[in-house]
């Protein structure tokens, strides 16, 4: 039964070390490319942020279709929402993205609404 136990613990803390260095990679990245991280954002300003999104999700909201997204780049989270759109051909969790809007806050939560994008390859 130990081995099984010492097996589990490798595993996760090899997943762990893994998602860490995601995390350091996305935030060097965008360091080097001189880009406003989206820890260090601020509310109610016009800003431009690239990472990766985490997941996608088909969210109505007051009966309105609306697509929503975690982006995600290493030093935060801001939920990116598409209002009227139950799908973009190439959003998908995993897919890198830069998207350019204002940051509002929703229910404690960091939210832009309808921003540009642009795909990352």
């Amino acid at each position: 039964m130990g081995t099984g136990t010492e097996r589990l613990r490798r595993n996760i803390s090899r997943w762990a070390s893994s998602t860490d260095q995601h995390a350091r990679d996305l935030r060097r990245a965008t360091e080097d490319s001189g880009r406003l991280s989206i820890g260090e954002a601020t509310d109610r300003e016009r800003v431009r942020l690239t990472g990766t999104l985490r997941t996608v999700t088909l969210r109505p909201r007051g009966g309105v279709p609306a697509l929503e997204a975690e982006l995600y780049d290493g030093s935060g989270v801001i939920t990116v929402i598409w209002l009227g759109r139950r799908r973009i051909t190439g959003i998908g969790p995993g897919r890198g993205i830069t998207v350019e809007g204002r940051i509002g806050v929703q229910d404690n939560v960091r939210v832009m609404y309808n921003p540009r994008y642009e795909l990352q390859p």
